[in-house]
């Protein structure tokens, strides 16, 4: 087992306590003695450890996800969703189920505390009057509570009208915006159900979306083997005026060619670290690249993160499907292994503690003797059931590189994580 970990900066030599994940500056015959193997963490760390294997009990809800339409107009190559469908005939919620959503949520939320509800689908906007109608509802009943409640949208953008994006901005919503990029790319990856490119209509929505007064919007594109250059992409996207860009590989396809695997994950890597290499050199320049992989690992490295899992799924989120059943996450909607109960009966305490028992980082080979275990957390639940674990190499190169761009900041640039942290867009 890996309980420390020397990396070298532009700015000297560290180490990674990987137990609490601190970091340490370190001398340069303290990082010889590391990399020999010549130096004992162990009484260090078994003097103040932060994670043990016990896996927590179930904490109550503080976010949910309702998949408010079942059902997409667009026919992305990639979707693991299935078209927006999981697999089954379309559906839509109804408002039953998503007032007893919302009140399951509140019910769970803590008295004068946060919560946050998200809209998704499939294309939520395939059933706007339900989005509008419990986003009022709700509104009006976490205020009766004291609850501060907030609001997120993860749409394709196509459809936002004018008015749409007005009330997004009016009830504090975050809205997603599902986008890859320039049209050449974004057209190949993202058709509508009749083959024509989407990306006219996205940007559309998404104008409109960011000159709403108020607006919040960040743009997370998907990225596949057929992508091509990143930064370009990042570029394009950022000059949008989102708040933040993220990037998402894709490891769950229903067609094998548009998912990264062990042979060609090498040269995502490499796109990422060029695109965190811009962001990394716009802050050290004094100015701001809002690549949001970079920029929110960044904080949660600056806060010492360690996390015995990758998320809340299952824990402090849960996904509502379209007829009320409850699942750890919204990627694994209407999937039995993720199921957690639902809105009626409310959730199952017993799947969610066995859950949690069974993907806790310690409980997981070959996590529990990774460095990376508890900046990692063991990796997306959903693509490590359905694909096992191709990106392992990947996220400790990525982790390697923040590492350094980290230590390269926090000296050069200390002030740089005096301000607010950035912090991850809605739920999930």
């Amino acid at each position: 087992m890996v309980d420390v970990l020397p990396f070298a900066s532009a700015v000297g030599r560290h180490a990674l306590f990987v137990d609490g994940s601190r970091i340490y500056d370190v001398d340069e015959e303290t990082f010889e003695d590391i990399l020999a193997g010549r130096f004992d963490a162990a009484p260090a760390l078994a003097a103040r450890p932060y994670v043990d294997g016990v896996a927590p009990a179930p904490p109550p809800l503080h976010a949910l996800s309702l998949n408010v339409a079942q059902a997409c107009n667009l026919a992305c190559r990639y979707c693991y969703a299935d078209r927006g469908h999981f697999g089954e005939a379309t559906k839509v919620m109804s408002a039953e189920t998503a007032i007893r959503a919302v009140e399951l949520l509140l019910r769970e939320a803590e008295p004068a505390g946060r919560a946050v509800l998200g809209f998704m689908g499939g294309e939520p906007l395939l059933n706007r009057p339900l989005v509008r109608a419990v986003t009022e509802w709700a509104s009006g009943e976490a205020a009766r509570r004291g609850i501060d409640l907030r609001f997120s949208l993860t749409t394709n953008a196509t459809m936002v009208t004018e008015d749409d994006a007005a009330f997004f901005a009016a009830h504090r919503f975050t809205a997603n915006v599902s986008l890859d990029g320039p049209a050449a790319v974004n057209d190949a990856l993202r058709p509508d159900k009749r083959g024509r490119g989407s990306t006219a209509a996205a940007r559309e929505g998404l104008a409109r979306l960011l000159a709403a007064d108020g607006a919040r919007v960040s743009i997370r594109a998907t990225v596949t083997p057929r992508s091509g250059p990143l930064l370009a992409t990042l570029r394009d996207l950022v000059a949008t005026g989102a708040e933040s860009v993220g990037f998402a590989p894709v490891l769950v396809s229903p067609d094998p060619d548009y998912a990264f695997d062990r042979d060609d994950i090498a040269g995502l890597l490499a796109e990422m670290i060029t695109c965190g290499e811009a962001a990394r050199d716009a802050i050290l320049a004094g100015g701001d690249l809002p690549f949001s992989n970079f920029t929110i690992a960044l904080g949660e490295i600056a806060r010492g993160t360690h996390r015995p899992y990758p998320c809340g799924a299952g824990a402090g989120y849960g996904s509502v499907a379209a007829d009320g059943g409850l699942y750890a996450c919204h990627r694994a909607v209407n999937d039995d292994r993720f199921a957690m109960g639902d809105v009626l009966a409310g959730p199952d305490h017993a799947r969610r503690s066995a859950f949690l028992a069974s993907r806790h980082v310690l409980a997981q080979e070959p996590c529990r003797s990774c460095w990376a275990r508890f900046m990692c957390g063991g990796g997306c639940h959903h693509e490590v059931v359905e694909r096992g674990r191709p990106a392992c190499d990947y996220i400790r190169g990525w982790l390697t590189f923040l590492l350094a761009s980290y230590a390269e900041i926090s000296t050069l640039r200390p002030d740089y994580f005096a301000g607010p942290p950035a912090n991850d867009k809605g739920v999930g």
